[in-house]
């Protein structure tokens, strides 16, 4: 009996293995895509590529940690929802980041600047909303608060 669920674990390790490498393939492959199509959208509505990163691809490539952190929040997983925002943002600021400029050196745009400033802000500000009061919690208005700035940001970066 031993032996045979040795020989069942090595097959489902062997499927997770092979699962893994096809869900890269095709990570790279729907990244190629997302990249391309961008390239395109912009063309055509005659806007920069910078304002179709900002908004288009960040919201797409975000949804899956919204889906993430909505789900947690209501299973009062509170670790994860929060966990899954500030994670996925050390992630992609070192790692994808550091990545992309190790395949090919990354030109900064100075125009970048604001939102880098605005990143900087966003973060100062959830630090002062998570850990003022007694509760250590992020109420919703303060939600609110954040999610009122981001459409803001978004308006703005879209009306030039």
């Amino acid at each position: 009996m031993l032996s045979q669920n040795r020989i069942i674990g090595s097959n489902y390790f062997n499927l997770f293995v092979i699962l893994g490498i096809a869900g890269l393939a095709g990570l790279f492959i729907g990244g190629r895509l997302v990249v391309t199509s961008a390239i395109e959208m912009a063309k055509a509505m005659g806007v920069s590529e910078k304002i179709i990163g900002l908004t288009i691809v960040a919201a797409g490539t975000s949804l899956p940690e919204l889906a993430t952190s909505v789900v947690a929040a209501l299973k009062k997983n509170n670790d994860i929802a929060v966990g899954n925002i500030i994670g996925s943002n050390i992630f992609n600021i070192f790692l994808i980041l550091g990545v992309s400029s190790l395949v090919r050196p990354l030109d900064f745009d100075a125009s970048f600047n604001t939102d880098l400033y605005l990143l900087g802000l966003g973060t100062i500000v959830l630090l002062l909303f998570m850990f003022t009061g007694k509760k250590r919690k992020l109420d919703r208005w303060e939600a609110a608060l954040l999610l009122i700035g981001y459409i803001v940001y978004t308006v703005k970066l879209v009306a030039g």
